[in-house]
């Protein structure tokens, strides 16, 4: 594979703090800075609260029959960083965007695993695209967006609703970071923490299903006994909306980008008003 100039290659003192010998091959997918240097995955650390949180999470987690974790690895010295870089063990597996039921079985598993995790105090620090559009979703930020965007959102702002829900740590990507591998359980990578209810991580990974992996309308209605799933639809979009807008800026909005968003939303919004007639409106933009 060849490497692009923006993919930093791990440093040999990198390489020797984690005592691997092997030289590292840059992996697909992700942000494009992952690596794989023999039984294990580097990455460079985005922020460093949540990579050190994350690791003591996972490091005490007891193996369970319904997932597989990718384990943090430790320094020769028993740290989890060095030089900006950490590490975890490879696991076996590729993701497969076509199986969203054990997708979503499989993160209903890993929360009910952690669901006695505090809250961590770095969500409140946190400060990316991702971060705000998550709260703006949950209307602790006010919706401010490109024109665009602000088209998109109109129709599921009008039917955002309060609910009453418990939250808790949860994982925030899913679909694409969800492994399977022959006679194994699924494995669970590349942890984004949000503090949500756990329906809304669900939802995220249905949305994303529906907007970019071609993905039916009967995925959603198959999970629509989750709680406040209609207002959890609401949320996901508006969050992946709003994070799209705020990472890339107004040229995110190509009529392919908009198209793959418009019947969803529709979906979704009728969803949350069934009177309008969701399935129809389906058909007609797809």
């Amino acid at each position: 594979m060849s490497v692009t100039s923006s993919a930093v290659r791990p440093p040999d003192s990198v390489l020797a703090a984690f005592e691997v010998k092997d030289d590292p091959v840059l992996l697909p997918g992700g942000k494009g800075g992952t690596w794989r240097a023999g039984h294990l995955v580097l990455k460079p650390v985005e922020f460093l609260a949540e990579t050190l949180w994350r690791a003591e999470v996972l490091d005490g987690l007891p193996d369970r029959a319904e997932f597989r974790i990718a384990r943090p690895v430790r320094t020769r010295e028993g740290g989890w960083v060095v030089q900006g870089w950490e590490a975890s063990l490879l696991v076996a597996g590729s993701p497969d965007t076509s199986r969203l039921d054990d997708v979503l079985r499989a993160g209903i598993a890993f929360h009910a695993a952690i669901a006695d995790e505090p809250r961590p105090d770095f969500l409140d620090l946190r400060d990316d695209p991702w971060s705000y559009g998550d709260r703006v979703a949950w209307d602790e930020l006010p919706l401010q967006a490109t024109p665009a965007a602000m088209d998109l959102l109109q129709p599921l702002v009008h039917v955002r609703q309060p609910v009453d829900l418990v939250s808790q740590v949860v994982h925030g990507d899913l679909p694409g970071n969800v492994m399977f591998a022959d006679d194994l359980p699924p494995a669970i990578i590349d942890w984004p923490a949000y503090w949500r209810p756990t329906s809304w991580a669900s939802a995220v990974a249905v949305a994303d299903a529906l907007c970019w992996y071609n993905a039916t309308p009967d995925l959603l209605a198959r999970w629509a006994h989750l709680p406040e799933w209609g207002q959890m639809l609401v949320r996901a979009l508006i969050y992946r909306i709003i994070t799209d807008d705020k990472a890339v800026g107004p040229t995110v909005w190509t009529p392919g980008h908009i198209s793959a968003y418009r019947p969803v939303i529709d979906l979704v919004v009728n969803q949350v008003d069934p009177a309008a007639g969701w399935h129809d409106l389906w058909g007609t933009c797809r």
